[in-house]
């Protein structure tokens, strides 16, 4: 038998313990993790709070007993102190200060990432939350739903910032969003997309704080109001969302990292120690649209890295397939999707890039219902590759992205999606498909 010992288990590492128990029988797997449950979906936080959705139960998708039915064991609200990579050996204590040494074979680390907290005055103030753990979810609805909970502000405006203020505005909240960024959303989309976001946020009575670095939090014991580089807000409650960092304390005196301290992996997740493998948040990650090494922390890029490091430390040679980050987003009905580099993604990392717009109708304008949609097609100057898209409409234009993700992962040109074959019915689009059109105009 071989032990696997993995640290972590929400969905990199609930994706690689299922691959060995599911796929190799001579796995002897152990999962530790600090937290009570495992499995929480928090990109469905926002819906929660907003009541979008009625409650959180459906948010996790499985239990401890799952993996105890396979013949794993897993060590619940357990908090690893140590790992001894030379000996092999991970130690740690559960909440009853009970001590868990557990040797490996093979180590996987799925240690996730941490949210960051501004270092200002303020900063431990009653009233400030986070946004990561269920823990956290379930605080930040348990302060919405209190009617002294008038005025909350968000720091960043980020996916998880601007989800979480259209939570709060649905229930009732005066909601100000902070971000140093000069618009929303700007990791993924372009400006041309974001000031559409923008304009929305702002039409459904969200007070845009955009170009304002927060300075400082004020209050006796509780947040009582923000300050940011143009001003004090007065404020009930601060959701913060600036962001996460990997976290990688356990192997940073061990493993190679990443320039922003991420486990440094190769294509198969295996870290610079051959025993020990690195998947989701913690780790590196393959951009195809860049063709080298990068960091996105996205979950489904979780879910393929634990699946290819389960197949590996199982003994299945499996190679992944690189990623393009795709995403999306809906708030107030307006939906925005996008894979790859965006123009200034492309620029910063030192690609030189071409791009082409177009808007048209989603179906012919016989068709009653309908609606507009806005597409960039990003395509790398020289060689014609494609290596960003990003789309936006009140209609579900979400499915194209995929496409567009599979023509980064496969090098298509721009002057090859020209001719793609693309069906026509009015039900669903225009004679010449705003995709088509938008690459045709590629000179």
């Amino acid at each position: 038998m071989t032990k696997t010992v993995i640290i972590g288990a929400n969905h990199a590492g609930i994706a690689a313990a299922n691959t060995l128990l599911d796929n190799f029988a001579d796995q002897e797997v152990v999962l530790i993790d600090r937290n009570t449950n495992l499995s929480y979906l928090g990109c469905g936080t926002a819906l929660w709070v907003g009541r979008q959705i009625e409650d959180y139960h459906g948010l996790f998708y499985t239990k401890k007993e799952d993996f105890e039915a396979k013949g794993a064991k897993i060590w619940m609200e357990t908090v690893v102190d140590n790992v001894d990579f030379t000996e092999k050996v991970v130690t740690g204590t559960t909440k009853d200060g009970e001590k868990v040494v557990e040797s490996y074979d093979k180590l996987i680390l799925a240690t996730g990432s941490r949210p960051i907290s501004p270092k200002v005055p303020g900063n431990d103030l009653e009233g400030l939350h986070f946004l990561k753990l269920f823990q956290e979810g379930q605080a930040v609805d348990k302060e919405i739903s209190k009617d002294s909970v008038k005025t909350v502000a968000v720091i960043g405006a980020g996916y998880i910032g601007v989800e979480i203020a259209e939570a709060a505005k649905r229930r009732g909240k005066k909601v100000l969003l902070f971000d140093a960024a000069g618009r929303s959303l700007p990791s993924y989309y372009d400006k041309w997309f974001t000031d559409d976001m923008d304009q929305n946020l702002a039409d459904h009575g969200i007070e845009l704080h955009f170009g304002e670095l927060v300075r400082e939090y004020k209050g006796t014991t509780r947040v009582e109001a923000v300050v940011s580089d143009s001003g004090e807000y007065p404020v009930d409650m601060v959701i913060n969302a600036i962001g996460f960092g990997p976290n990688a304390e356990l192997g940073k005196d061990h493993l190679e990292l990443f320039a922003n301290g991420a486990y440094l992996v190769d294509r198969h997740q295996q870290t610079s120690d051959p025993a020990v493998y690195a998947v989701g948040d913690c780790a590196t990650i393959y951009s195809n649209a860049l063709q080298k090494t990068t960091y996105i922390a996205l979950a489904s890029n979780a879910v393929r890295s634990g699946i290819v490091a389960g197949f590996n430390v199982g003994g299945k040679v499996v190679e992944s397939e690189g990623v393009q980050g795709s995403n999306g987003i809906s708030i107030f009905g307006l939906n925005l999707v996008s894979t790859g580099l965006s123009v200034e993604a492309a620029e910063k990392n030192g690609l030189a890039v071409s791009y082409v717009d177009h808007e048209a109708l989603q179906r012919p304008a016989f068709m009653e219902h309908n609606a507009q949609v806005k597409i960039r097609i990003v395509y790398e100057t020289e060689s014609r590759r494609i290596v960003g898209a990003q789309l936006a409409s009140t209609e579900d234009i979400s499915m194209a992205i995929h496409m567009f993700s599979l023509a980064i992962a496969k090098s298509v040109t721009i002057d090859e999606l020209k001719l793609t074959d693309l069906f026509f019915l009015p039900h669903f689009n225009e004679p010449y498909n705003y995709i088509t059109q938008a690459a045709l105009k590629a000179k």
